[in-house]
């Protein structure tokens, strides 16, 4: 009995895995790119910067520089990840930001708005309407807040061309 078990022993001892049977690594996954793709991610990741950019803004009181900036990284790499290499990709990353930080204002003014008025802010936006919101916008401006749409602007511009590779 003895005698068997040492045959058995030194038999799997004797198979071990060879460069043949050794096991091979999960091919690599093909991330589809392209321009196409790269504006559909940044439109995307704009949207929900927008929102994410006035509810904070809400939250704190106040529109914050830090905000603006993760705005543009947001919609940078998204469009840098998707859109490749190429001019479009960064550009339309910097457009759309500016986009995403001007609505994020807008919907930033309606909701204090809302707010002070205790209404709804869909109620706020049908009234004001966004020309009446971009009024209001346009009196209140300061500084900042251009400083705000450029900052976030270059960031984009900047994160989707290295995001690109």
């Amino acid at each position: 009995m003895t005698q068997s078990h040492q045959t058995t022993m030194s038999a799997s001892r004797a198979t071990a895995p060879t460069a043949s049977t050794a096991a091979t690594p999960f091919p690599a996954v093909v991330v589809p790119r392209g321009p196409g793709l790269g504006l559909a991610a940044a439109f995307a990741a704009a949207l929900f910067g927008a929102g994410a950019y006035s509810a904070v803004g809400w939250s704190i009181d106040r529109q914050a520089s830090w905000a603006a900036v993760a705005v543009g990284l947001l919609v940078g790499l998204a469009a840098g990840k998707a859109g490749g290499r190429g001019p479009l990709p960064p550009a339309a990353a910097a457009a759309l930001t500016l986009g995403a930080l001007y609505l994020g204002q807008l919907l930033f003014i309606a909701l204090v708005i809302a707010d002070v008025n205790a209404t709804g802010l869909i109620e706020v936006v049908v009234d004001q309407g966004l020309g009446g919101l971009a009024g209001i916008r346009q009196k209140s401006a300061e500084v900042t807040d251009h400083a705000f749409l450029v900052i976030g602007a270059a960031v984009a511009f900047g994160a989707a061309k290295k995001a690109a590779g």
